[in-house]
């Protein structure tokens, strides 16, 4: 999963990050980061798509955020065991015995009062 996790992140935190430099034109001397190479990528894909380039930053946006809530459905599914066990735990309000005596200070052996 943590390859996964990785594989997923590495090209959103690329693209995300060419995306607010260029956007802001912090290109440090390099064109792949100017203004005007931001501006004709996003124009190249507005034509290729047919749609305004200002709404091509949102639609990705919206893209990530749903990849994500996919993943993380991936990883609950995975775990959905554990997950389980501990809203099962949560909503009995049951603490496991030892941590109980840590705390209060009373025999797990003896009775409750």
């Amino acid at each position: 999963m943590r390859t996964l996790f990785a594989l997923w992140a590495a090209p959103l935190l690329l693209f995300w990050g060419w995306f607010f430099l260029s956007l802001n034109d912090m290109n440090f001397g390099y064109v792949m980061l100017s203004r005007p190479l931001h501006d004709l990528v996003f124009q190249l894909y507005g034509e290729m798509l047919g749609i305004d380039p200002a709404l091509i930053p949102g639609m990705v946006a919206k893209a990530c955020v749903f990849d994500g809530f996919l993943l993380m459905a991936l990883w609950a599914f995975r775990r959905r065991r554990n997950i389980a066990a501990w809203v099962s735990n949560r909503w009995q309000g049951s603490v496991p015995q030892e941590r109980l005596s840590q705390v209060t200070g009373a025999d797990p052996a003896l009775p409750a009062e």
